[in-house]
């Protein structure tokens, strides 16, 4: 059974840091590429940040650079995927999702492009 679960979202206040976790179970998720993609009201899911299988590459969105960091750890059954965010601002409030890319090649940022997806979990942030 295909499983990825995010968990870590929370209320935090402006200039606050929360730390997002994805595990993901029943694939060979250890040799996908993965991302964090987030999704306001009113809005579309956008893309946040990706690690290939590896770890040893990373890519952000341009608003998320320096404030973010992706990072996974590749257990025997289960992946674990990490989002650190720091300095989080009101416009960040959304439903994060992770996600799996099962397809070798480079990282992508198109949603339709991700095999796999989680149920997300709810970042507020408050002015």
């Amino acid at each position: 059974q295909v499983q990825l679960v995010e968990s870590g979202g929370g209320l935090v206040q402006t200039g606050g840091s929360l730390r997002l976790s994805c595990a993901a179970s029943g694939r060979a998720f250890s040799r996908y590429a993965m991302g964090w993609f987030r999704q306001a009201p009113g809005k579309e899911r956008e893309f946040v940040a990706a690690i290939t299988w590896s770890g040893g590459f990373t890519y952000y969105a341009d608003s998320m650079k320096g404030r973010f960091t992706i990072s996974r750890d590749n257990a025997k059954n289960t992946v674990y995927l990490y989002l650190q965010m720091n300095s989080l601002k009101p416009e960040d409030t959304a439903l994060y999702y992770c996600a799996a890319d099962a397809n070798p090649g480079p990282l992508r940022v198109q949603t339709m492009e991700y095999d796999y997806w989680g149920q997300g979990t709810q970042v507020t942030v408050s002015s």
